[in-house]
Formats: structure tokens, C-alpha cells, sequence
């Protein structure tokens, strides 16, 4: 089963009034090529995030982020009110000592130093951890799930490209019948357009026999019909053999490139450029199989 290389997941979970935010995709890639932007409340954790995507994703250029949304109320500094009340009694001491008067109170206070400081430092508990852990793990399936719909809509593009190639090896049979004939017969037409030559029957047949056998292509047919039936296995089997098929087009090209050299008329070299153009469509695709 093939999966593609391009996919996009996303999952948001919420834990104490924190909205939870995960985003990844992924691109083509010869190997696994992460970037993460990860908020700094989960960074102890990048280790154990880079491992979760590599275990499910094995190669692309992926990139994650995980942010943080709070709400309002989870936002605001909190009131410092065993500070506030401290203040209040210096300075409406100092204010009635000084018979000062129409001082706004809430105004002064809040402005004191430390009474709006929101002094604690926030740890990642076991429990937040577990809940955004779940929205790492859903992000990356829904990728994975990205990944296997592409990578079925890849594997019907294949085996298409796979199916026409079959048939346009097999179209060439008639024509590599017929030509041995017309080539012997296009060398003894010539022999006759020269009267004075003289030559050997036999000797003839052998030549004609091992000129023919230089432009023979059955093995590289059968050659091609064993890639053919390769790649196809191959596609059938797990996930992340797209360098496979890409080994596999690549000795499917050489086997119909020299099926084109040794093909010596224009219907057999029209069909091998069909060939090719299928062929070509694959090496193209297949760089976006996993």
C-alpha cells in the first residue's frame, strides 16, 4: 500500500481553560527533515514529540507546531490583595497625618510595585502533558490519514501507467515478427541490384542470422515484464518503499531504451516513445511516494 509524502494534520484539545493547538505537515523529502516551533511550556518534551513523528511518518519535510491559547480570565495577573491592603494602610496613614484629600485610592494602588506581578513560574504537569500529548498523537494521524488517501490516489495513477506499458510492450510482437523477413529481404533485393555480385546462400543465412539476433528484443521484453510485475508487488506491500519504485522505473527505463536502439522501424520506435512517456509520468509521481 503506498502512502504519499504530502499531508497535513491538525487536532485541538483543551486542559484547564488552555486551548491546545497542534499543526503538522509534511512535503517530499529523501529523508525525515523536521522543523518544530513547540511553545515554551512543552519544550522539556521535543525529545519525545520528534520521536512520535518519526515512528509514524519515516521521511518528508515535516513541520510541527504546538501552541497555547488561554482565555481571559487565565490571562490576567492576579491581584496581590495582602500587598494592596498594606499599602492602603501607609499611605491613608500618611495621607491623614498630611491632611491630604481627593486622592483616588484604586487609582494609587494598583500602581504600587508588585500588586498586579504575576509572580508564579508555570510547570507542565503530568496531567496537561497527557492531554497535549493526545493532540500531538491525533495531529500526526490525521497527516497519516492525509497521506494514505494520496497515496491511493497515487497507486491508481501507477497502475495505470503500469497497464499501458504492458500493452504497448505486447503491440510491439507483431511488428519484431514481420521484420526479420523484411530485413532479409531488403539485403537480398540489394544483393540483386548488383549483378556481378556473387555470394554464398549459406553463408547468407548465417550473416542474416546474427545481424538478427543483435536486434533481437525478447530478452529485454521479458526483462521489462519482470520489472512490470515488480512493481506492482512492490506497491501491494507496506508503507515507505517509494525509493523502491523508484529503483524499479529506473530499470524499467533501461530496458525500454534499448528495446528503442535496437528497434530498427518506425512503428516499433513510435511505440517506444509511448513507452517512455508513461514511464516518464511515473519517475515524476513516484518522487512523492513515501
Amino acid at each position: 500500500m503506498i502512502q504519499s509524502m504530502t499531508g497535513y494534520g491538525k487536532a485541538l484539545v483543551v486542559y484547564n481553560g488552555k486551548k491546545i493547538n497542534v499543526e503538522i505537515k509534511s512535503l517530499n523529502s529523501k529523508q525525515l527533515d523536521l522543523t518544530t516551533r513547540i511553545a515554551p511550556l512543552y519544550r522539556e518534551k521535543e525529545m519525545e514529540i520528534r520521536q512520535m513523528i518519526a515512528e509514524k511518518l519515516l521521511r518528508g519535510k515535516v513541520d510541527f507546531c504546538i501552541w497555547i491559547e488561554k482565555d481571559e480570565t487565565a490571562l490576567s495577573a492576579p491581584v496581590n490583595t495582602t500587598l494592596m491592603q498594606s499599602y492602603y494602610s501607609q499611605l491613608k496613614n500618611f495621607a491623614d497625618q498630611n491632611q491630604l484629600t481627593g486622592i483616588d485610592w484604586i487609582q494609587a494602588l494598583v500602581r504600587m510595585p508588585d500588586v498586579l506581578t504575576k509572580t508564579e513560574v508555570e510547570v507542565l504537569d503530568d496531567a496537561e502533558w497527557a492531554v497535549a500529548r493526545q493532540g500531538v498523537s491525533e495531529a500526526i494521524q490525521h497527516l497519516v490519514d492525509f497521506r494514505i488517501q494520496e497515496g491511493a490516489a497515487l497507486e491508481k495513477k501507477f497502475a495505470e501507467k503500469i497497464d499501458n506499458i504492458e500493452q504497448l510492450m505486447g503491440s510491439i510482437e507483431p511488428y519484431e515478427k514481420s521484420r526479420v523477413e523484411k530485413i532479409r529481404n531488403r539485403i537480398v533485393e540489394g544483393l540483386k541490384q548488383i549483378p556481378e555480385a556473387e555470394y554464398d546462400k549459406n553463408r547468407l543465412e548465417q550473416e542474416l542470422i546474427y545481424y538478427i539476433e543483435k536486434l533481437d528484443i525478447s530478452e529485454e521484453r521479458q526483462r521489462l515484464t519482470n520489472h512490470l510485475k515488480y512493481f506492482r508487488e512492490t506497491m501491494a506491500d507496506q508503507p515507505g518503499q517509494g525509493k523502491k519504485l523508484g529503483f524499479i522505473a529506473q530499470e524499467m527505463g533501461r530496458e525500454i531504451n534499448t528495446t528503442g536502439s535496437k528497434s530498427n522501424q518506425a512503428e516499433m520506435q513510435n511505440i517506444v516513445v509511448k513507452m517512455k512517456d508513461e514511464l516518464e509520468q511515473i519517475k515524476e509521481q513516484v518522487l512523492n511516494a513515501l
